[in-house]
């Protein structure tokens, strides 16, 4: 078959692959819609990058062009052409002309590298987290002002983030892609800092960017910016004592088998995710997203139970024992999701 009859073939089809592929992508999963100022300098770099390597391939495509074509053999030249090698000009030009290009990209790069890895850990105005990355859950804790959280990272806007990464387990990695890089969680007691910011308000999500088990895909968490008076009141709410479940019998059952792991409020114990306000996050086990009115996730209570009746199947080799090996029944069941998703914090 013919060249040009492959090309005619192949080339509606790379044209409708990338139509398509031009529609996917969002504002909180793409490095290629920077919302902060960390985000924004790597997409900046990676602009100045593909720039100089796309001229390089002009210059390199077009000289190899006028070569071809000015001096392509012609029936006359029966000769050997004459040879050009150990030209000392070309030489220099050829070897001058790379390292320039390599340094007009690695100035920035040394810049944004040192930009990215300034932890911000003695900046007194900004928010110090510590990042714990477990199989397969992301724990926040806030040292300054003596909380606890999980899943869903709540930051005020405009406030350097200084965070401290360790893992509870094997090797995860903490990646917001809209926001920053990716950071390593390392075990064996390695810490690693860094820092990012977001001007915006909003919800921008975050995976974990390092192979961790069956369940690495489903393990996600939600970065929520918010004004400073909403953090303010967020870190009041998460502080205030357990509600209590009005159900004394299902209370009891909560308090033997879930606050044994779990805690809630000024109640329970911190093995497992922290719970409080649990109701108003955005996920359910990181992965089943919360929503009352579109067709982007389901009600929180549906969430719930669909994670409490059967852990493993939403997120198969978590550690989370299944309720109904505790002995619980769909009702109990059913009513810890209905009590859990009506804890919710308003901020």
């Amino acid at each position: 078959m013919r060249r040009w009859q492959v090309m005619k073939r192949l080339l509606p089809m790379l044209a409708i692959f990338s139509l398509l592929l031009a529609g996917c992508g969002r504002e909180d999963l793409s490095v290629l819609r920077p919302q902060g100022p960390v985000a924004q300098g790597q997409y900046d770099l990676i602009k100045l990058s593909i720039s100089i390597m796309l001229v390089v391939l002009l210059i390199v495509f077009a000289i190899s062009a006028y070569v071809i074509i000015k001096f392509r053999r012609k029936p006359e030249h029966n000769s050997m052409p004459e040879q050009v090698e150990g030209n000392f000009k070309l030489e220099v030009i050829w070897t001058v002309i790379p390292l320039i290009l390599v340094l007009v990209l690695a100035v920035p790069t040394v810049k944004e590298v040192f930009a990215f890895g300034d932890d911000h850990a003695n900046d007194k105005n900004a928010i110090q987290v510590k990042v714990t990355s477990h199989q397969y859950w992301w724990e926040f804790e806030y040292p300054q002002y003596g909380i606890t959280a999980a899943q869903d990272l709540i930051i005020p806007t405009n406030k350097n983030i200084a965070f401290e990464l360790k893992t509870a387990d094997v090797i995860h990695s903490f990646w917001v892609p809209s926001l920053s890089g990716k950071m390593d969680t390392n075990p064996a007691g390695t810490i690693n800092r860094f820092s990012f910011s977001a001007p915006k308000e909003g919800v921008y999500r975050g995976k974990c960017a390092e192979l961790c088990g069956p369940s690495h895909g489903f393990m996600e968490f939600k970065v929520k910016s918010v004004s400073p008076e909403s953090f303010e009141k967020w870190t009041a709410a998460i502080k205030a004592p357990m509600v209590a479940i009005e159900d004394k019998a299902l209370a009891e059952t909560f308090k033997n088998q879930c606050l044994t792991c779990h805690a809630v409020g000024d109640q329970g114990t911190a093995v497992g995710p922290n719970l409080t306000g649990i109701g108003s996050r955005e996920s359910v086990a990181s992965i089943l997203l919360n929503s009352e009115t579109n067709d982007e996730g389901n009600p929180v209570v549906d969430n719930l139970k669909e994670w409490l009746h059967d852990p493993q199947a939403v997120k198969p080799g978590n550690k989370m024992p299944s309720p109904k090996d505790l002995g619980l029944t769909d009702a109990e069941i059913d009513g810890i999701a209905e009590y859990l998703a009506n804890y919710k914090l308003v901020y």
